[in-house]
């Protein structure tokens, strides 16, 4: 099955409406990682909102997308995380690490414009002019 991924200008959406397949799961991060790759994107909105389990290989994908993405230039938030889901990620030992976090898609595509707004604040502060 197939996860769609919208465009909103610079910023990729996902939503995971479904439990995944270990192959659609795989699938859907190949796709992101084109996506940021043909340079289409400065950032990604997962939310995750559909699923009512997260085991280990899913959260072992979300970190490794997530890491894959920031070392193509990108940022991710995570969003729609059941609180049934974080405590069983809690209690498996599995962390989402380095993953912003926000409640619902809204707030997500507002914490990820402020995260590639302080970035892109960054990277110019750092350059030097001639």
């Amino acid at each position: 099955m197939r996860i769609p991924i919208l465009r909103l200008g610079r910023i990729l959406l996902t939503s995971v409406q479904t439990d995944l397949t270990d192959d659609d799961a795989g699938q859907l991060q190949a796709e992101v990682l084109q996506l940021f790759h043909r340079d289409v994107a400065d950032g990604l909105v997962l939310d995750i909102s559909g699923l009512d389990v997260v085991d280990s290989y899913m959260a072992r994908l979300l970190n490794e997308t997530a890491r894959m993405v920031r070392m193509m230039g990108g940022e991710v938030v995570l969003t729609g995380m059941h609180p049934m889901v974080a405590l069983t990620l809690v209690e498996m030992g599995q962390e989402i690490i380095g993953i912003q976090t926000a409640i619902d898609l809204e707030a997500g595509v507002a914490r990820l414009r402020e995260v590639i707004h302080a970035r892109d604040k960054r990277t110019t502060q750092g350059r030097t002019t001639p």
